[in-house]
C-alpha cells in the first residue's frame, strides 16, 4: 500500500502502482476530467503514472499556473508533429520550454521561414483538435536507436547515445506520432487549446557547435487563455516601440559598433544621464555609511585563483598573455569583490571599525557570448555599483534589513512601485561548509522577516559563495528584471585571508555583505529608457529643455532664457535655426525632450515663454522667472528634494 496526503491534510492508503488518474475518478468523474497532470511532493508527473511510494499529492487543472508550462511543452511535440506531416523526411532534434512559450529545432535542406507559418498553425489546430492522448513508453536503448535509424532520425539517435547509463529512455506517443522526452506531459493534445501562436525562426547549430550542421529553429508562444497571449503579444508590440537601442538612437544617447564588441560608446547626452544615475548612487551611498574606493582593473591571477572565481568563472574571464619580461598573468577584473577584500586587509582593523562599509563604481569586463550580447541590457564591459561591507555575525540583520530599505527607496525614486523580492539558498557548486550556509541562510531570512516584506524561494540559485536575496522589479509593460542583490558571505573573507580585532584581542574572520542597487548602470540605464519609452521624468532627462524661435527676432532673447535656465540648474540648449517652429517641434518631440520653451517677439516684449510638454499639445505661457522656478522644482532629484524639506 502507498500512504497519499491531500492538499487540505487528508491522508489514504491505495493499491501500490495506482495512478493518479485512477485515484481522481474514485474521486469524481468530473475530478479526473478537469486534471491535467499530479503533483508528487510538488513536483509535476503524468497523470497515467503509477505511485510507488508514499507522497504529498496534488491534481492539477489546466487552469492552475504550473500547468502553463506542460501547455507549452505539449504545443512543441504538436508542432513538431505538424511539422513533420506537413514535410514528410524533416528530422527533428529538441524541443524545450522556455520563458513565455517553447521551441524546437528541425534540420530540413530548406530552411523554414515565417511565412510556412499558417500552415503549420493550421495543421497544429488539426492535431489538438483530435484530442489524441499523450501515452509514456519505457523502450530499451537498443529498441529506440533502431526505431530512429529507421525512421532516419540520426540526431534522435545521437540523443539515445546522450541519456546516461541507467536512466530509462522515455517515448511519448500521441497518435501514431512519438517522440524522444522525459516528460511529463498533460493527458491528451486537446488540452493544449487554441492560445498560441508561432512567433519566429532563427539558425542554430546542432549543440551548439559551429562544426556542426545547422538547424531552423521555430519559436512559438502559448497560453492558458485569449486573453493571456493577446496580453502577450500586446507586451511584445509595447515592447518594440520602447527598444532601448532605437530609442537611443534616436535620443542621440549611445551606439555600438564591432571594433568594441559588448562595449558602449557613450554620446554626450547619453554620458550625462549616465553621470545623473551615478551622482544619484553616490549621495543615496554616502548618506548611508559608505565610503567610495576604486580598485585596480588589472590583477594577478592568483588572487582569482585562491578567491574561488577562476574555478568558477574562467571562461567568462579576459585574461592577459604572459610576456617573458613578466612571468606572472593578470585577470581584467569581473568583479569588485576580491579588491575590496585587499582594501579591507590593509592596515590592522578592529571591532570597533565595524560596519566597514566599501562602495565603488567598478567597470568589470565579462566574456559574454557574441551572441548573447543585446544593447545596454547585455554587454561584455560594464559599470557596477558594488558596494561590500565588512561586519560581525550579531550585525548582520541590522546591516541587511538597513541595504533592504534602501533599495527599496531608491527604486521608489525611479518610479518602480512593484518590487519582488527572492530568497535564493545554496546552489549545488559552491564553497564552504554546510554549516556555514546553513548560518548564512537563516541570519538573511531573519532579516527579512524582521522587515516584514513578502518574498519567493528561489531553489538553488544563490552565489557560489552564499545565499542571496534578489530585487525583481516590473516596468510599465509587465516586465521583470532582476537589479539589485544583497549577499551573505561567510566563506571569500576568510578565503583572503580577511580579519579584525574582537575585544578580546582573537583574529576574527568577518561576514562580508555583497550588495548592488541598480546591478550594472549600463542595464539599468536600458531598463529606465524602456520603462518611461524614453519620456524621463524631468530630473532625469540628459536635456531637460530646448529653447526653440519662432521668428530670428528672438534669438538674442532666446539666449537670454537659456543663460537664465542654466542659473536655476536646468540643461538646456536653443535651437535657433530657421525652421519653421511646428518642424522643431516635432523633432524635439522624436528626441523626447521633455520641455520645449518657445519664444517669439511677444514673449521677448514680456519676457516670458510659452512652455509646451513632451506629449501634449497644449501650452502655457508663463513669465520667465516663474516658468524656469517650476522647472527647476520639477528637475530637483527625489533624493535631494526630500533633504531640502527635511531641512
Amino acid at each position: 500500500m502507498v500512504a497519499l496526503t491531500f492538499p487540505d491534510g487528508a491522508r489514504r492508503e491505495y493499491p501500490d502502482n495506482i495512478t493518479g488518474f485512477e485515484i481522481a475518478k474514485g474521486i469524481s468523474p468530473s475530478l479526473a476530467k478537469r486534471t491535467v497532470a499530479m503533483a508528487l511532493d510538488g513536483t509535476l508527473a503524468d497523470l497515467h503514472d503509477k505511485i510507488t511510494k508514499d507522497a504529498k499529492i496534488e491534481f492539477i487543472p489546466r487552469d492552475d499556473p504550473r500547468a502553463m508550462e506542460l501547455i507549452r511543452h505539449d504545443a512543441a511535440h504538436v508542432m513538431a508533429e505538424a511539422v513533420q506531416s506537413l514535410w514528410p523526411g524533416t528530422q527533428v532534434t529538441i524541443g524545450p520550454v522556455i520563458e513565455n512559450g517553447f521551441y524546437y529545432d528541425f534540420f530540413r535542406n530548406e530552411p523554414f521561414t515565417p511565412e510556412d507559418f499558417p500552415a503549420i498553425e493550421k495543421k497544429m489546430r488539426e492535431i489538438i483538435q483530435r484530442d489524441q492522448p499523450f501515452t509514456k513508453e519505457v523502450w530499451s536503448r537498443e529498441e529506440a536507436k533502431r526505431v530512429f535509424r529507421e525512421k532516419g532520425e540520426n540526431f534522435k539517435v545521437e540523443l539515445v547515445d546522450a541519456i546516461p547509463a541507467g536512466e530509462e529512455i522515455k517515448i511519448y506517443k500521441q497518435g501514431e506520432w512519438f517522440d524522444l522526452c522525459r516528460g511529463p506531459h498533460m493527458t491528451s493534445t486537446g488540452k493544449v487549446g487554441g492560445a498560441f501562436k508561432l512567433m519566429k525562426v532563427a539558425g542554430a547549430y546542432w549543440r551548439g557547435d559551429a562544426r556542426n550542421p545547422m538547424l531552423t529553429r521555430i519559436y512559438g508562444t502559448a497560453w492558458q487563455t485569449q486573453e493571456q497571449l493577446d496580453q502577450y503579444i500586446h507586451q511584445l508590440e509595447e515592447a518594440e516601440k520602447r527598444d532601448h537601442r532605437r530609442l537611443g538612437r534616436e535620443m542621440d544617447l549611445f551606439h555600438f559598433q564591432e571594433e568594441a564588441p559588448g562595449s558602449v560608446f557613450w554620446h554626450p547626452k547619453g554620458w550625462t544621464l549616465f553621470q545623473t544615475l551615478e551622482n544619484y548612487i553616490r549621495r543615496r551611498q554616502s548618506d548611508a555609511g559608505y565610503q567610495e574606493v576604486n580598485a585596480p582593473q588589472l590583477m594577478d591571477s592568483s588572487l582569482w585563483v585562491t578567491s574561488g572565481h577562476m574555478a568558477k568563472y574562467r571562461e567568462m574571464m579576459f585574461l592577459t598573455e604572459k610576456r617573458e619580461e613578466e612571468e606572472r598573468q593578470y585577470v581584467i577584473k569581473p568583479m569588485n569583490c576580491p579588491g575590496h577584500v585587499q582594501i579591507f586587509k590593509n592596515g590592522l582593523k578592529s571591532y570597533r571599525d565595524l560596519p566597514y562599509r566599501l562602495a565603488e563604481l567598478g567597470k568589470v569586463h565579462r566574456f559574454e557570448p557574441s551572441g548573447a550580447l543585446h544593447g545596454l541590457m547585455r554587454v561584455r564591459a560594464f559599470t557596477q555599483d558594488d558596494a561590500h561591507v565588512f561586519i560581525s555575525d550579531d550585525q548582520i540583520t541590522d546591516e541587511v534589513i538597513a541595504m533592504h530599505r534602501l533599495i527599496l527607496s531608491i527604486y521608489k525614486d525611479f518610479g518602480f512601485e512593484d518590487v519582488q523580492v527572492k530568497f535564493s539558498d545554496r546552489p549545488e557548486q559552491r564553497i564552504g561548509e554546510d554549516a556555514v550556509w546553513e548560518k548564512a541562510e537563516a541570519a538573511l531570512l531573519r532579516a527579512l522577516e524582521i522587515a516584514e516584506y513578502p518574498y519567493t524561494y528561489n531553489k538553488g540559485e544563490g552565489a557560489f559563495y552564499g545565499p542571496k536575496l534578489e530585487y525583481v522589479l516590473r516596468d510599465a509593460i509587465g516586465r521583470d528584471w532582476q537589479c539589485g542583490t544583497v549577499q551573505v558571505d561567510l566563506n571569500l573573507p576568510g578565503r583572503l585571508g580577511a580579519f579584525y580585532i574582537a575585544p578580546s584581542g582573537e583574529k576574527i574572520v568577518p561576514v562580508m555583505l555583497h550588495r548592488a542597487l541598480f546591478g550594472s548602470l549600463e542595464r539599468f540605464t536600458g531598463i529606465l529608457i524602456e520603462h518611461h519609452a524614453g519620456h524621463f521624468p524631468l530630473w532625469l532627462a540628459p536635456l531637460q529643455a530646448m529653447v526653440c524661435t519662432i521668428t530670428s527676432d528672438a534669438d538674442a532673447y532666446a539666449a537670454d532664457v537659456a543663460a537664465a535656465a542654466k542659473k536655476f540648474g536646468l540643461r538646456v540648449d536653443v535651437d535657433l535655426r530657421n525652421e519653421k517652429i511646428n518642424y522643431k517641434v516635432r523633432e524635439h518631440s522624436l528626441a523626447k525632450v521633455p520641455v520645449l520653451l518657445v519664444v517669439g517677439k511677444k514673449e521677448a516684449a514680456e519676457r516670458a515663454v510659452s512652455i509646451r510638454r513632451l506629449g501634449s499639445e497644449k501650452q502655457t505661457v508663463m513669465p520667465l522667472d516663474a516658468a524656469l522656478a517650476v522647472l527647476a522644482g520639477e528637475a530637483t532629484a527625489p533624493d535631494v528634494k526630500r533633504e531640502r524639506e527635511a531641512a
